[in-house]
Protein backbone atom coordinates (compact mmCIF):
# COMPACT_ATOMS: atom_id res chain seq x y z
CA UNK A 1 0.00 0.00 0.00
CA UNK A 2 1.24 3.21 -0.56
CA UNK A 3 0.19 7.02 -0.59
CA UNK A 4 1.37 8.67 -3.74
CA UNK A 5 3.95 11.06 -3.37
CA UNK A 6 4.35 11.89 -6.91
CA UNK A 7 2.67 10.99 -10.11
CA UNK A 8 2.56 7.83 -11.68
CA UNK A 9 2.03 6.12 -15.26
CA UNK A 10 -1.09 4.23 -15.68
CA UNK A 11 0.26 1.14 -16.86
CA UNK A 12 3.00 1.72 -13.17
CA UNK A 13 -0.34 -0.17 -11.64
CA UNK A 14 0.33 -3.00 -13.46
CA UNK A 15 3.29 -3.67 -10.90
CA UNK A 16 1.22 -3.41 -7.56
CA UNK A 17 1.38 -5.67 -5.79
CA UNK A 18 -2.48 -6.30 -4.75
CA UNK A 19 -3.29 -6.19 -8.77
CA UNK A 20 -6.03 -8.95 -9.06
CA UNK A 21 -5.72 -10.95 -12.03
CA UNK A 22 -8.58 -8.95 -13.94
CA UNK A 23 -6.47 -5.86 -14.21
CA UNK A 24 -7.81 -4.40 -11.00
CA UNK A 25 -6.46 -2.28 -8.07
CA UNK A 26 -7.98 -0.55 -5.60
CA UNK A 27 -7.90 2.95 -4.58
CA UNK A 28 -8.95 5.39 -1.93
CA UNK A 29 -9.14 9.13 -2.88
CA UNK A 30 -9.39 12.16 -0.24
CA UNK A 31 -11.14 14.67 -2.35
CA UNK A 32 -10.39 17.52 0.30
CA UNK A 33 -6.73 16.90 0.50
CA UNK A 34 -6.62 16.06 -3.25
CA UNK A 35 -4.78 12.97 -2.58
CA UNK A 36 -4.90 8.93 -3.05
CA UNK A 37 -3.43 5.70 -1.76
CA UNK A 38 -3.74 2.71 -4.00
CA UNK A 39 -2.43 -0.60 -3.77
CA UNK A 40 -4.57 -2.94 -0.57
CA UNK A 41 -6.15 -5.88 -0.38
CA UNK A 42 -9.10 -3.63 1.05
CA UNK A 43 -10.50 -0.42 0.54
CA UNK A 44 -10.69 -0.45 4.14
CA UNK A 45 -6.99 -0.87 4.76
CA UNK A 46 -6.09 2.11 2.70
CA UNK A 47 -8.81 4.49 4.62
CA UNK A 48 -7.37 3.56 7.84
CA UNK A 49 -3.75 4.72 6.31
CA UNK A 50 -5.03 7.67 5.29
CA UNK A 51 -7.28 8.46 8.46
CA UNK A 52 -3.86 8.17 10.15
CA UNK A 53 -2.08 11.16 8.43
CA UNK A 54 -5.02 13.45 8.82
CA UNK A 55 -7.82 12.60 6.70
CA UNK A 56 -11.26 12.97 7.17
CA UNK A 57 -13.75 9.98 6.89
CA UNK A 58 -16.38 12.22 4.71
CA UNK A 59 -13.78 13.10 2.44
CA UNK A 60 -12.24 9.44 1.30
CA UNK A 61 -13.89 7.32 -1.08
CA UNK A 62 -13.39 3.94 -2.31
CA UNK A 63 -12.55 3.47 -6.37
CA UNK A 64 -10.98 0.41 -8.34
CA UNK A 65 -8.63 0.84 -10.88
CA UNK A 66 -9.20 -0.76 -13.97
CA UNK A 67 -5.78 -0.10 -15.83
CA UNK A 68 -6.20 -1.89 -19.15
CA UNK A 69 -10.19 -0.71 -19.42
CA UNK A 70 -10.54 2.38 -21.81
CA UNK A 71 -10.40 5.86 -20.57
CA UNK A 72 -13.95 6.48 -19.85
CA UNK A 73 -14.03 2.89 -17.94
CA UNK A 74 -10.75 3.69 -16.18
CA UNK A 75 -12.41 4.21 -12.42
CA UNK A 76 -14.72 2.29 -10.66
CA UNK A 77 -16.96 4.10 -8.46
CA UNK A 78 -17.20 0.61 -6.03
CA UNK A 79 -16.21 0.03 -2.70
CA UNK A 80 -18.01 -0.77 0.52
CA UNK A 81 -16.63 2.09 2.32
CA UNK A 82 -18.85 4.53 0.41
CA UNK A 83 -22.11 3.24 2.45
CA UNK A 84 -22.85 5.94 4.49
CA UNK A 85 -26.47 7.27 4.07
CA UNK A 86 -25.65 10.42 6.98
CA UNK A 87 -23.82 11.61 3.85
CA UNK A 88 -26.59 10.33 1.62
CA UNK A 89 -25.04 7.74 -0.26
CA UNK A 90 -26.51 4.37 0.46
CA UNK A 91 -24.86 2.43 -1.85
CA UNK A 92 -21.18 1.35 -2.58
CA UNK A 93 -21.25 3.00 -5.83
CA UNK A 94 -20.57 7.39 -5.15
CA UNK A 95 -23.33 8.64 -5.84
CA UNK A 96 -23.17 12.51 -6.05
CA UNK A 97 -22.09 13.74 -9.71
CA UNK A 98 -19.96 16.28 -7.95
CA UNK A 99 -17.93 13.74 -5.75
CA UNK A 100 -17.46 11.74 -8.72
CA UNK A 101 -15.93 14.35 -10.94
CA UNK A 102 -13.69 15.43 -7.61
CA UNK A 103 -12.54 12.38 -7.73
CA UNK A 104 -12.43 12.19 -10.97
CA UNK A 105 -9.82 15.53 -10.95
CA UNK A 106 -7.83 13.66 -7.72
CA UNK A 107 -6.85 10.67 -9.92
CA UNK A 108 -6.12 12.55 -13.08
CA UNK A 109 -3.42 14.72 -11.39
CA UNK A 110 -1.73 11.49 -9.96
CA UNK A 111 -2.25 8.98 -12.80
CA UNK A 112 -1.48 9.77 -16.01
Amino acid sequence: MKILEEAIEKSDLKNSEYTLEDGMVKAVVDIDKGIIGIDAEMHADIEQELLKNGSNQDDLWGINLWFDAPSEDFIEFDSMINIRPRQGNRSRDVENPTTREQIKEVVGRWIK
